[in-house]
């Protein structure tokens, strides 16, 4: 079943690399766990998913209208804005490179899709060879309670984009 608004927001660990200005460094680092429960006990945080980075839609669309808006999101009392994909850590570093993400959003990988699994959003994709993966989606969470919910039905973006996510601020 798919999380609702009002629930409390599933604990998870997903991964990510933290940024760091000097590439040397950032190079060699692992991912860090981030556990949804306690890095967001007390905060307001945007989690939006993405199927796939380096896709279309992610790449041209997705994550760079959070990037763009991420300082309105904050604005408007938002702590922590987490890209989530199911995928490696270093595949979402990777990603938000190429994008220039820096420390603006939390480019997270939920590689065994524990945490999507457990939203009740992930999307079988073996069709298309890509597994499982999460769907398309936008959480507004504020001390670990669900306040939004915009899932994609189709492909595109309306109620997991930016501009739904500012609407319901």
């Amino acid at each position: 079943m798919v999380v609702q608004v009002g629930e409390t927001i599933p604990d998870a660990t997903i991964q990510y690399v933290p940024y760091d200005a000097n590439e040397a460094l950032e190079a060699c680092t692992r991912p860090s766990p981030y556990s949804i429960h306690n890095q967001l006990k007390g905060k307001k945080a945007v989690i939006f998913a993405i199927p796939g980075p380096f896709t279309p839609t992610c790449t041209e669309s997705h994550v760079p209208g959070f990037l763009e808006k991420a300082d309105e999101l904050r604005a408007k009392g938002v702590d922590e804005i987490i890209c989530l994909s199911v995928i490696d850590g270093f595949v979402m570093n990777a990603f938000g490179k190429m994008l220039g993400v820096k420390d603006k959003i939390i480019m997270a990988g939920d590689g065994n899709a524990t945490f999507s699994t457990a939203l009740g959003l992930t999307q079988d994709c073996s069709k298309g060879g890509l597994g499982t993966r999460s769907k398309r989606f936008a959480i507004v969470v504020d001390d670990l309670k669900v306040k939004y919910v915009g899932v994609e039905d189709a492909p595109g973006l309306t109620v997991s984009s930016v501009e739904s996510v500012l609407a319901q601020l």
